[in-house]
């Protein structure tokens, strides 16, 4: 039991760390899916959601440090109730989420490895019996190193965690797991392979035969039956291929410039999903980049999901020479975690990408 308990041990732990650290690498990401879990839509907190940010960053910091403690063996009695309360409220929030379909992804791994949401409940519940496995054994947990090296190891942790969120709060993810990372073109992220799998939908049919209504069940063609037709119901049963890019679209007055845009040979995107929670003063310095980029050769585009009188406001107000257009809010948090952000392409490859404090590493051939 000592050493089944022991391999038990090893394996929370590093998983712990590992889902951890991929959310700690992209806390806001993760802030985004706390306020999509405390929206009226889900779980109905939305008193929580100005502190998403901050709530991300505990959670994950102590993701981290939890499976830094369990493996180490420092108080174990804190480390395993700590995870034990952890893990019972995330297999709550996942099979709340799964049985009511209320949020297709937990952001359980952030964006690096994709989990239905039964997917997600299944693996908190195998958690959940390998925690209570070393909640009731905790006996056997001893500390691995001295008290002061241990100590050092759990302060040096927390440390870095901290210096390491400060990172990417004030720059971008270390690694960018999104499908608009550097070096990716988005129009081929849109595509579809040939072969892929297409959704699969049932269909409920209702009939009034002879008085009584009857419901035959095909997937997809027009039952033969002697009675009147009542009507349908539609349940998509598998999902097919999506691709990596999808809802991806430059509009301005209701048409899509994407696909044009996307082949500019030079093409700058100031990216500001929301213009009421964008650092606005930062647009001065936009300015210069734009004027830069535009003396350059290259066409500066806006791209926001606010209203066309905020965009035509910040536009007048810092003197922009470039207009924006419409992209769905979703769509521009996942290309680039700032607000603003600027990205520089060249036929829809993107080459640069950067947080609103590293304008000056933005460079324009």
């Amino acid at each position: 039991m000592k050493y089944i308990l022991g391999v038990v041990r090893i394996f929370v732990g590093v998983l712990f760390i590992i889902s951890g650290y991929i959310k700690l690498n992209d806390p806001v990401g993760f802030s985004f899916k706390l306020e999509e879990y405390f929206s009226q839509g889900v779980l109905n907190l939305p008193f929580f959601e100005p502190y998403a940010l901050a709530i991300s960053i505990f959670v994950v910091i102590l993701e981290v440090l939890l499976g830094v403690l369990l493996i180490v063996g420092y108080k174990p009695k804190f480390t395993l109730w700590s995870l034990l309360g952890m893990i019972v409220f995330f297999t709550f929030l996942t099979f709340y989420s799964a049985y009511f379909n209320k949020v297709t992804d937990c952001g359980c791994f952030g964006d690096a490895i994709k989990l239905t949401p039964w997917e997600s409940f299944t693996k908190d519940v195998v958690l959940l019996v390998l925690i209570l496995l070393l909640f009731f054994g905790g006996k056997y947990i001893k500390p691995l190193f001295r008290p002061f090296t241990t100590k050092v190891i759990v302060a040096l942790s927390l440390v870095a965690c901290v210096v390491y969120a400060y990172y990417v709060l004030n720059h971008l993810p270390v690694i960018d797991f999104r499908p608009y990372e550097i070096g990716k073109n988005i129009e081929e992220g849109m595509g579809i392979p040939e072969g892929a799998p297409k959704p699969v939908y049932e269909y409920a049919w209702k009939f009034n035969v002879n008085g009584t209504e009857e419901v035959i069940v095909t997937n997809g063609d027009y039952p033969t039956v002697d009675g009147e037709f009542i009507g349908v119901e539609t349940e998509e049963i598998q999902k097919g291929y999506e691709p990596p890019v999808h809802d991806f679209t430059i509009e301005q007055n209701g048409e899509d410039f994407a696909a044009g845009l996307l082949q500019e040979p030079k093409l700058v995107m100031v990216i500001a999903y929301d213009l009421r929670k964008a650092n606005l003063d930062m647009f001065s310095q936009i300015k210069k980049v734009s004027d830069q980029a535009s003396n350059k050769g290259y066409k500066v585009i806006g791209m926001s999901a606010s209203s066309s009188d905020q965009t035509n406001e910040l536009v007048k107000k810092y003197d922009l020479n470039f207009e924006f257009y419409f992209t769905d809010e979703t769509t521009l948090k996942t290309i680039v975690r700032s607000n603003p952000g600027v990205l520089v392409l060249e036929k829809g490859t993107i080459k640069q990408k950067v947080h609103y404090n590293d304008l000056d590493e933005l460079v324009f051939d």
